[in-house]
């Protein structure tokens, strides 16, 4: 392991907020922090899970200044997303690599509501007071480049199974460039498992079956329930894999990384190989650190305490957290507001008891009232959220698809003008090879020949007119007579009339053919 980026420190405590287990490590320990405490000693470090915010790419013009630039990231995010602007969101960015526009710099954005990190950390806060780190999951897995741990290039995948979340993350060359919840956290597959076995099992026997059981060797009747469910959940990933491929312009995937919170029997690496054809690992990977009590960590823990070994200049800075470390009493806001409220509080004894009555009736219907709009409100940033990136992916496949409509009708336009070439010059050529031969049998001279095509709004008139000249009008008759028996149903025949040169002694007349 490096030095810690925070060596002040006499302990790291990281944070799963979502089942509120805390693992502190000190001199590279790791160990369960039972009933963690307040300790101005004590670094903290936790999460949020990919389904609590927003994530996207944009793009800012290289003219701005960086002191200009989060405002900047800030304004936009707001339009593009059509962000509800009674809500001052926090929003953290982080630049993308390798960006070769020369007009713009790109950005990958990361968009939450306060009110849900407030929510999510609830009940941590009240037990440690403060965090010092929040950071993005996927963000994370930077550390596993930085400490060498892996060290090929190339495009890496990573899925993860929490209880409340399962995240697809995707590095290209080291970098992040890609991150998507998808709807089979363990909760989601309990629920999805119950559909098709078609029968309710408690949630805590399906992870038990999960941790325990091997799917290689279970005769569980569960087995081929949990088969199909592995199925539909690796072809989901196949559909994002592939959408991400194509829309990122990346040929192939190089490595999956695949794991689980869970202590699991069952290997989903080799698993994932066999439906997925790439090569598949675990998140077991050598983190440095060693387990006191040889409890089982989840991995994210690992992840977080190898974060704060990295150097911060080589760290994703994208920190959501607003529950700084506390300064003087004096000097905090909330010193001020404790003193003003002791002040206060001698003032309010002047007031009556029906007073207070009030004020605590009051007090309990706004909280009431705040309940309520915090559930609305959710829903209703969710909805928002994922109406506009549907809306953004619709206007993506309308070009797409307008672009394919314009090469289809190129194409079917080349392929006509192709077949007029190969089909209707030969059958022309054709045509007047037999009328030279029916006009030699019947002794039919041609004085000129022309042709004409008008175009009508739907149809083509198409004529053939024939100059004829003969010693004998007989002749003429005979020669049109057979074109019209030979010809029926093809060519409609008009001649206005045959007439007698006396200077030259021959018989003139004009035969006008009309293609039906």
């Amino acid at each position: 392991m490096g030095k810690k980026e925070h060596p002040s420190f006499s302990s790291v405590l990281s944070i799963n907020p979502y089942k509120n287990r805390y693992i502190t490590a000190v001199s590279n320990f790791l160990d369960e922090a039972i009933e963690p405490t307040y300790d101005k000693e004590q670094y903290a470090i936790s999460y949020l899970n990919t389904k609590s915010f927003i994530n996207s790419s944009i793009s800012i013009s290289r003219n701005i200044p960086n002191e200009d630039l989060y405002d900047a990231i800030y304004n936009k995010a707001y339009d593009e997303f059509g962000l509800d602007q009674a809500i001052i969101y926090k929003i953290e960015y982080i630049e993308t690599f390798n960006n070769l526009d020369e007009e713009n710099r790109n950005f990958h954005i990361f968009i939450i509501d306060p009110m849900i990190i407030n929510d999510i950390f609830k009940q941590s806060i009240e037990t440690i007071k403060y965090i010092d780190y929040i950071i993005p999951s996927p963000l994370l897995l930077k550390s596993l480049y930085v400490k060498e741990i892996l060290t090929d290039g190339g495009v890496d995948c990573f899925v993860y199974f929490q209880e409340d979340d399962t995240f697809i993350a995707i590095y290209k060359e080291k970098h992040f460039i890609y991150t998507k919840s998808i709807n089979y956290s363990l909760l989601q597959m309990h629920e999805r498992f119950c559909e098709i076995y078609m029968q309710d099992i408690e949630y805590n026997e399906f992870i038990r079956f999960l941790s325990n059981d091997d799917l290689k060797t279970s005769s569980s009747p569960y087995k081929k329930t949990i088969i199909k469910l592995y199925k539909e959940i690796f072809a989901n990933i196949n559909d994002i894999l592939t959408y991400v491929k194509r829309a990122l312009d990346i040929e192939k995937i190089d490595s999956l990384y695949i794991d689980t919170e869970l202590s699991s029997v069952t290997k989903l690496d080799e698993l994932a190989e066999v439906e997925l054809s790439i090569k598949s690992n675990s998140f077991n990977f050598n983190y440095g650190f060693s387990n006191k009590k040889d409890i089982h960590i989840d991995y994210m823990h690992y992840l977080m305490h190898l974060y704060i070994t990295i150097p911060k200049a080589q760290r994703y800075e994208c920190n959501f957290t607003s529950y700084h470390r506390p300064a003087k009493f004096t000097k905090r806001e909330s010193g001020k507001i404790i003193l003003f409220a002791v002040a206060s509080l001698l003032l309010a004894f002047i007031y009556p008891i029906s007073y207070w009555a009030f004020t605590y009736t009051q007090s309990l219907q706004n909280k009431l009232l705040h309940e309520e709009y915090r559930h609305i409100h959710e829903i209703k940033i969710t909805r928002e959220a994922t109406i506009n990136i549907n809306r953004a992916q619709k206007e993506k496949i309308s070009q797409l698809l307008s672009h394919e409509d314009q090469e289809f009708v190129n194409k079917r336009n080349t392929l006509i003008a192709i077949h007029n070439v190969k089909v209707n010059y030969p059958m022309k050529a054709d045509l007047l090879h037999n009328l030279t031969k029916d006009l030699n049998r019947y002794d039919v001279k041609l004085e000129f020949a022309s042709y004409s095509e008008n175009k009508d709004n739907n149809s083509s008139n198409k004529e053939l007119s024939l100059g004829l000249v003969s010693s004998s009008d007989n002749k003429i008759t005979d020669f049109i007579k057979y074109l019209t028996t030979a010809y029926e149903g093809k060519f409609h025949f008009f001649v206005d009339k045959i007439f007698y040169n006396d200077t030259e002694k021959l018989y003139f007349a004009e035969l006008k053919m009309n293609l039906l």
